[in-house]
């Protein structure tokens, strides 16, 4: 879970912890349990087909297999949602992409990594690579005879401030599964979230067999700190085509197999875009339509982010007239106000009070190449301290608040909440879903 598909703050083992402390161990459990049961069955997999796509990626969380207290031991529940989900996938002819989201100690600095800290600790500790590279071989076990599976993406969105953490990991990672599972695709993140191969071996087409390399190819046009709304320019369509073809161009230059395992704009919302919302997102999909087609030129295939949330980005959405979307709609709308979450922020209600930070570190760190710190230019100063104190250090006062909204539920209760997220509890984004069917039919897969 990431918390603007759900509505949570801060990281998912804090809103865990938090809600059993609330509601008990056992019902909290049965809360995460049902919420996944709903997030994705078979309605949305028939739905998913609908459109004409034939694959979709499955972001996990490495502490559904494994607990931290219990390193290396295999969680007798945790194929349970993965093999359901993979199950009604294949029942309508989708392939799968297993995704590793979050990796043992955070692959990344961001909320994504479900890791409370803006350090990616899993390239410092060597026991967290250890057990990452344990338990992909253990997924591989269990898939290896699995058709339906495309293959594995073994690391989300890395960024190894040395590069030469990744490739280690990489090589190690590619050993552990091809000793058990030869034939599955291997999907392969470029550093600094899926941007830079830079690093990369030479050998790679020979060293890693079997494998594709995956960019994340978001456009700056499709979220709320663009340098400009989309008009669909030539300066604009130039820029948009040489942030994707910088991404990929390691791979061309050596005959390799790309693949773009994340992109997509957000979507403004009503309650909080008002009247502005409509104009808003007609030029976000101009955005999507105009990514779709350098892609298609280069017959390049993808997974779109994201399928389901609670109204930014899905393909379909939590409708607000829902008990969950109802239940937290004040909660929701502080968050907004707060600019919590980092995905898509827009922090304009709260941008000022952060300013005399920035001004701070820019006024006594002078020297420009001291304020490059990596993951720069991802994170630039004013990226820094958004990260550190509005989605890390605001979000976890948040926490609390969360998880007293559930105070006194019963199962019927927390049922009805997760309910929310069942297919037929949802809104379709009409816009979005338009330009992916016509592009699929396009290209004759529809």
């Amino acid at each position: 879970m990431e918390n603007f598909i759900s509505g949570y703050p801060g990281c998912e083992f804090q809103i865990r912890e938090a809600l059993a402390g609330v509601l008990g161990k056992e019902k909290s459990e049965y809360f995460f349990d049902k919420f996944l049961e709903h997030f994705f069955a078979e309605p949305d997999a028939a739905f998913f087909k609908s459109l004409g796509l034939n694959c979709i990626r499955i972001a996990m969380n490495y502490r559904h297999f494994e607990d931290d207290l219990k390193p290396r031991v295999l969680k007798p529940e945790g194929f349970k949602h993965l093999d359901r989900v993979v199950a009604a996938c294949a029942k309508h002819g989708i392939y799968t992409i297993l995704d590793m989201h979050t990796a043992p100690g955070g692959q990344n600095g961001g909320w994504h990594s479900d890791a409370d800290t803006h350090i990616a600790n899993f390239w410092i500790h060597k026991d967290f690579q250890d057990r990452l590279v344990w338990l992909w071989t253990e997924i591989a076990k269990h898939y290896k005879d699995e058709k339906w599976i495309a293959g594995y993406n073994p690391m989300n969105e890395p960024a190894d401030p040395h590069h030469s953490g990744l490739v280690n990991f990489y090589d190690r990672v590619h050993a552990a599964i091809r000793s058990v599972d030869p034939n599955h695709i291997l999907f392969l993140d470029g550093n600094t979230y899926a941007t830079d191969f830079s690093g990369f071996p030479d050998d790679a087409g020979t060293r890693w067999m079997n494998t594709a390399y995956a960019i994340h190819d978001y456009s700056v046009y499709g979220f709320p700190d663009a340098p400009e709304p989309y008009a669909r320019t030539e300066e604009q369509r130039r820029r948009m085509k040489r942030s994707y073809e910088k991404k990929r161009a390691w791979m061309d230059e050596r005959g390799l197999c790309v693949w773009n395992g994340e992109w997509g704009p957000v979507y403004a919302r009503k309650e909080y875009e008002g009247d502005a919302m409509d104009e808003i997102n007609e030029r976000r999909y101009n955005v999507l339509n105009d990514q779709l087609e350098l892609y298609a030129k280069d017959r390049l295939s993808w997974s779109i982010w994201l399928y389901k949330d609670i109204g930014f980005q899905g393909m379909v959405y939590v409708s607000p007239s829902t008990p969950y979307r109802h239940h937290f709609a004040d909660f929701l709308a502080k968050k907004y106000r707060l600019a919590a979450d980092s995905w898509g922020a827009d922090d304009k209600y709260v941008r000022d009070v952060y300013k005399p930070i920035v001004q701070l570190v820019k006024d006594n760190v002078p020297d420009e190449e001291h304020r490059r710190l990596y993951p720069y230019p991802v994170w630039t100063v004013e990226g820094r301290v958004g990260r550190l104190a509005r989605c890390m250090l605001i979000s976890e006062f948040l926490v609390g608040e969360w998880a007293e909204n559930f105070r006194g539920m019963s199962e019927e209760d927390l049922d009805r909440l997760a309910e929310s997220f069942k297919f037929e509890n949802c809104i379709e984004r009409h816009g979005l879903n338009k330009v992916l069917r016509d592009h699929a039919e396009q290209a004759g897969i529809a």
